[in-house]
């Protein structure tokens, strides 16, 4: 990340989240009209200069700065002072009338947006331009300096044809009243400082104490399973495990590996199959690990998800 001026030249070898632009938009609840040139619909309370995206919506974001510059912005649940700062981009993206719009992702949900930009310090601010990622900042920013890196966008935006803008009749003043922040326990507060600091184990142990102390908390169960991903894939080579598992189809180790990174890189389907076609030719000890593996990685992606729900008939269709 860098507080330089950013220049036209700048959009040029930018971060690489083609991954992510790629995924299909998630559906909208009920039916909204798109408030945006080459945007998808405003999510609840959202207008159509601020949104909250994630690592399905990403590329609805991506999308849209074709024709309007995106401010991109990260910040955490768990640090209240990144969402303020968040606030702060909303107020001064309407100061532009539509030529801006912000889309801002909570980390500790959109876990594939802060992998692959290594997301070390929130709040963290970037510009799509033309689908390109742009990074501006990271940390709090006076609102001066703020408004002089937006200037600083749109004529780099300009420069590379990107002019549209965003009809501004619906959005809500600036001074509109934000719903409250839901509180967070202080071991999830934990498990969040650690994972930003990289320390997964303690980001275990805290998720760990938090499900034992209520074995319904759902948010802790679905983080434990997204940290123990993140700790098993921590500096392994894709394309080395690729090919260790393509020369072994039936070692449970570099099946799982694979799987892992598929599901950390958004492939979920890819990783629930081979984990299910491992059960079917698999026996005894190494079926049962096959299977546990496949079960914990159910925890990584949530219950509720189309795709658990699918993987587990075929899981059973494989045991039975």
């Amino acid at each position: 990340m860098s507080d330089q001026p950013i220049t036209p030249a700048s959009l040029r070898g930018a971060i690489d989240l083609s991954g992510l632009a790629k995924k299909p938009a998630r559906p909208a609840a009920g039916s909204r009209a798109s408030g945006a040139a080459g945007g998808a619909p405003a999510g609840p309370g959202e207008d159509s200069l601020v949104r909250e995206v994630d690592d399905v919506t990403f590329g609805d974001a991506v999308q849209q700065s074709m024709d309007v510059p995106v401010i991109f912005a990260l910040y955490s649940g768990a640090r209240p002072a990144s969402r303020e700062h968040i606030d702060t981009l909303a107020g001064v993206v309407r100061e532009y009338a539509g030529r801006l719009v912000l889309a801002s992702a909570d980390i500790d949900v959109a876990m594939q947006i802060r992998q692959a930009l290594q997301v070390q310090q929130v709040p963290m601010v970037l510009a799509l331009v033309k689908g390109q990622p742009l990074p501006l900042y990271a940390g709090d920013q006076p609102v001066d300096a703020v408004r002089g890196v937006f200037d600083k966008v749109l004529e780099a935006a300009a420069a590379n044809g990107v002019t549209g803008r965003v009809p501004v009749s619906d959005a809500p003043a600036a001074d509109s009243e934000q719903p409250a922040e839901p509180e967070i326990s202080p071991l999830h507060e934990q498990a969040y400082a650690a994972i930003e600091s990289g320390d997964y184990a303690a980001a275990v142990a805290a998720y760990e104490q938090a499900i034992a102390a209520d074995p319904q908390d759902e948010e802790a169960v679905l983080g434990l399973g997204q940290v123990r991903l993140l700790q098993r894939t921590d500096g392994v080579d894709l394309q080395e495990a690729r090919a260790a598992a393509a020369a072994a189809p039936t070692d449970v180790e570099k099946q799982t590996v694979v799987a892992d990174l598929d599901v950390l890189g958004g492939h979920v389907e890819d990783a629930f199959v081979r984990l299910v076609d491992l059960v079917r030719v698999t026996s005894g000890d190494e079926r049962n690990a096959a299977r546990q593996h496949l079960i914990g990685l159910f925890d990584v992606v949530g219950p509720s998800d189309p795709r658990v729900k699918k993987a587990r008939t075929a899981l059973m269709s494989a045991l039975y």
